[in-house]
């Protein structure tokens, strides 16, 4: 396999130049650079990973833990812009990106010893908080790099980015009950996150502003595939009370609760009003009337990296946090 040297004495170039250039490094010139990598690319030069963490320490690897929702077909579609976002920004910052995926039954906390232990990263990217998450804690102690997507209620400081979930749920209700809808039911995800636990206040407070009591019985709790949604909003609208309104948790919820109107004969934005959260812009093309809340997840994903390599970098510096806001883009 072709080395370092190998493509410094072709090129008549010293080891650490050619190792500048393939790093992009600013201190080699462009057109060295270009040579380099051409050569590079023709005798097959692989970067030895391993020998490199053992001289260093270091990986050049982030890992991103990425708990599965089901084991439902497309279940983890809105994943897909957030992984393209930590890619591409891992990329750019010089790191290959790596994916951990868990099970619904797998331990959180396991799940990280189990990364810790094979210290395959240079630093982690923990998803889906819980109430006083111990994963925080476990990675401070440990001095571990890592930024949180989402937050938790601990009284500690960590780097975290974060969608305002509270606002998007309460913008969503107070956009249904300015249409007239009095019945607003509401999609949550798994019911001991706290993004969940953030879109039920965020709820809770539209519909105690509109003086308008909380009906338990709308607001579903699962993990909303189309078919799980399907099914959930199909009982409630067969119910003697059906809703007038639905915010929908994401795009599968989305589809799965137009699934159970058109069984029905009933038609969006005529006999029910809904506003959907979008990730992956999936919302817009669908030709039904419908309010969208757009989130923008592959700049999520760039934010995640970004912060996780300042950390990196600066273990001991200000600890960065970052809210974002999901925006509507109606379809009236």
């Amino acid at each position: 396999m072709a080395n370092l040297k190998q493509i410094a004495a072709e090129l008549s170039l010293s080891v650490t130049t050619v190792s500048r250039a393939l790093k992009d490094g600013p201190e080699v010139h462009p057109l060295t650079i270009a040579r380099v990598k051409e050569v590079a690319l023709r005798v097959g030069y692989v970067p030895d990973h391993h020998g490199r963490a053992l001289r260093t320490g270091r990986t050049l690897t982030l890992t991103a833990v990425l708990p599965m929702e089901t084991s439902e077909h497309l279940s983890d579609l809105a994943k897909l812009p957030l992984i393209e976002g930590m890619t591409l920004a891992a990329r750019q910052a010089g790191y290959s990106l790596s994916i951990y995926s868990t099970t619904p039954d797998d331990d959180p906390v396991a799940s990280v010893q189990q990364l810790l232990q094979a210290r395959s990263a240079d630093g982690l990217i923990i998803t889906r908080m819980v109430s006083g998450d111990p994963r925080v804690k476990l990675l401070l102690d440990r001095r571990i790099p890592f930024v949180a997507f989402g937050r938790t209620d601990l009284d500690i400081a960590y780097p975290y980015v974060d969608i305002d979930n509270e606002q998007i749920a309460y913008n969503a209700a107070r956009r249904l009950l300015d249409k007239g809808c009095r019945r607003v039911a509401l999609q949550l995800l798994v019911p001991k996150d706290q993004a969940s636990a953030m879109r039920l206040s965020g709820y809770e407070k539209a519909m105690a502003e509109a003086g308008i009591s909380v009906d338990q019985s709308l607001i579903g709790h699962g993990t909303f595939t189309m078919e799980s949604s399907a099914d959930w909003f199909d009982r409630l609208l067969a119910s003697s009370d059906p809703p007038t309104g639905l915010a929908c948790a994401n795009e599968l919820g989305l589809l799965g609760a137009l699934h159970a109107l058109g069984r029905r004969g009933l038609v969006p934005g005529r006999d029910v009003h809904i506003v959907a959260r979008d990730n992956t812009r999936l919302a817009r093309f669908l030709p039904a009337k419908i309010d969208v809340q757009s989130v923008d997840m592959a700049d999520v994903g760039h934010k995640l990296i970004e912060l996780l390599e300042s950390r990196i970098a600066d273990p001991l510096g200000p600890v960065a946090t970052v809210l974002l806001e999901g925006r509507f883009d109606s379809a009236e």
